[in-house]
């Protein structure tokens, strides 16, 4: 089964391409001129994308385990 790593690999690169993308849209965001609700409101929007980001990273990591171990 170690053919799993190599996928895993990628789908954990994906994962933490998204949260660097997260990083950088919220560091951006806070250089920015916007304050109160309108800050709250862009920084909501990346909280399913980050979330997202994770697991997906997290699945990655579990294939590259799983192929280790079989």
């Amino acid at each position: 089964m170690g053919w799993l790593v190599y996928p895993g690999i990628f789908v954990t690169l994906l994962g933490l391409c998204g949260l660097l993308y997260c990083i950088w849209k919220a560091n951006g965001l806070r250089n920015s001129s916007l304050e109160g609700e309108d800050m709250t409101a862009q920084l909501h929007r990346l909280i399913p994308i980050n979330l997202a980001s994770v697991s997906i990273a997290g699945m990655g990591l579990a294939l590259v385990v799983v192929g280790k171990l079989l």
